[in-house]
């Protein structure tokens, strides 16, 4: 078996245990504090690819509406209380099972089980900081002191969300002190990122942490400013190349959010929203062709083929118009293979750029911004194919044009602005997460069909249901509007 073919091999023994074919797995009756135990390099593959999933599919599909990269479909209805913001704890509870018994517990067990294989305990350090932030970002207060301890018990007490930060920095401090690119007990295909590449993990490291700094700046900026400065000091290196898993098309093997598609009986559920459409549109954006279908209609008696969208929260009218969906490079109903093969994006290097663009803007970070910004641009378009077109739209694009100061947040918002523009499709959570930390893009509009009253935003995910249900200590729900601890 070849090493492509292991790696696989892996994916798929993940995903098919999570599969909606294995409901007794998923039981949530089950205790999702009480650990599996097995190899150190089966727990590894098995938490990735576990994060993964949820990062691509329930996270992914989630936010990728509430970023305004796509609505409902007029033609069916499963994202309908998404896109009307009434998303009931029921949703959050298959997401948070996966969080916390398949990836956080394997990741426990490779923590505590790694012996001599130092370098995959270095490793599962950081995916449990990168899968921590993910439910922390989500959720906002969720179990850490008493979570992960085994037993039978399920009730387990909740934490804030400044002292599961703190316990991130920490993990990832602990990962990098791990780190020997010299050992030569490396992860090879188990390492679904980077085959055992320990410098590619310490870029990853330290991109991770900075962009967990810069998500707290407004929430403890003394904290943020000294912790990305600690990095300047420490000389640290960041991702220049993508964070991702790569899958397959053979069954079980397929990306999360295609698999959910496939589930669904190829019914196409999201449609595009003119909400990024036409920004991306007012900027002649040539990275719309890869990332939606092209469509054809008729304008003035001719046929047209374009990219084109529907208000967000529409679905109730049916358009007059071809309308647009997500490509097959990001997981959406496109060519089968190709949607299929779309990977899952951790961290991207197009997010490395920006984030040190930012951590530059702001003085804490060696660095020219606009070259760090222009960087960040280029290597969008490097991973949408097109890397000659990135010259022209950075001379030409409005929203590509480096402010002179940062006066108003203007650098700021140019930096985020061409962020969300880069995660289109790719990292829709990571998308919608900045905007709640940020407010930018400055475009998003209301859905049509918001239930939350005017002019409100869902600014987290609803706590599960089985929480309530299950868990004697849990602190009670949130409404969608509340914000988080760093959103102020």
């Amino acid at each position: 078996m070849t090493k492509l073919k292991i790696k696989i091999a892996t994916v798929a023994l993940s995903l098919a245990i999570m599969g909606t074919g294995c409901s007794k797995f998923l039981d949530v009756n089950e205790n999702p504090n009480k650990p599996t135990t097995a190899d150190v390099k089966l727990l590894l593959p098995s938490a990735a690819a576990s994060t993964s999933h949820v990062l691509s599919n329930q996270f992914g599909i989630n936010s990728g509406l509430w970023a305004q990269y796509w609505t409902q479909s007029p033609f069916s209805s499963q994202y309908k209380t998404n896109d009307r913001y009434l998303n009931p704890g029921t949703s959050s509870d298959r997401p948070w099972l996966i969080i916390w018994r398949n990836a956080l517990q394997n990741y426990e067990g490779v923590i505590k089980n790694y012996g001599q294989f130092s370098q995959h305990g270095a490793i599962a350090y950081l995916l449990k900081a990168y899968t921590f932030q993910m439910a922390t970002d989500a959720w906002g207060n969720i179990p850490l002191k008493e979570a992960l301890k085994g037993g039978d018990s399920l009730s387990v007490g909740y934490d804030t969300q400044e002292a599961v930060y703190d316990s991130i920095f920490s993990w990832i401090s602990k990962g990098q002190a791990l780190i020997d690119p010299a050992n030569q007990l490396k992860p090879g295909a188990e390492d679904l990122f980077f085959s055992g590449d320990m410098d590619q993990w310490r870029r990853f490291a330290n991109t991770l942490k900075l962009r967990a700094y810069l998500r707290i700046v407004k929430a403890a900026p003394a904290k943020a400013e000294a912790g990305i400065r600690a990095l300047q000091t420490a000389n640290a290196t960041f991702l220049e190349k993508d964070a991702k898993i790569i899958y397959s098309s053979s069954g079980g093997n397929e990306n999360p959010m295609f698999a959910e598609i496939l589930g669904l009986g190829r019914t196409q559920n999201l449609v595009a929203s003119s909400t990024a459409i036409d920004a991306m549109t007012a900027n002649k954006d040539p990275r719309l062709k890869v990332l939606y279908t092209t469509v054809t209609n008729e304008y003035n008696g001719v046929e047209v083929d374009t990219i084109v969208g529907i208000a967000q929260g529409s679905y109730g009218t049916i358009p007059g118009f071809a309308v647009s969906f997500p490509s097959a490079a990001t997981g959406g109903l496109g060519d089968d293979n190709n949607s299929a093969l779309a990977p899952v994006i951790f961290i991207s290097a197009t997010e490395s750029y920006f984030l040190q663009a930012e951590a530059a803007v702001r003085g804490w970070l060696a660095g020219t911004p606009a070259t760090l910004f222009h960087s960040g641009i280029t290597a969008s378009f490097t991973a949408n194919g097109i890397t000659a077109a990135a010259p022209a739209y950075i001379a030409a694009a409005p929203d590509a044009q480096w402010p002179a100061s940062n006066a108003n947040d203007a650098q700021i918002k140019a930096i985020i602005t061409q962020k969300y523009y880069a995660m289109n499709g790719k990292q829709t959570f990571e998308a919608w997460t900045e905007w709640r930390r940020t407010g930018f893009p400055s475009f998003f509009v209301v859905s049509k069909v918001g239930a939350l009253g005017a002019g409100k935003f869902p600014l987290r995910l609803p706590y599960p249901n089985t929480e309530l249900t299950t868990n004697a200590k849990f602190p009670g729900a949130e409404k969608l509007d509340v914000p988080v601890w760093w959103d102020k």
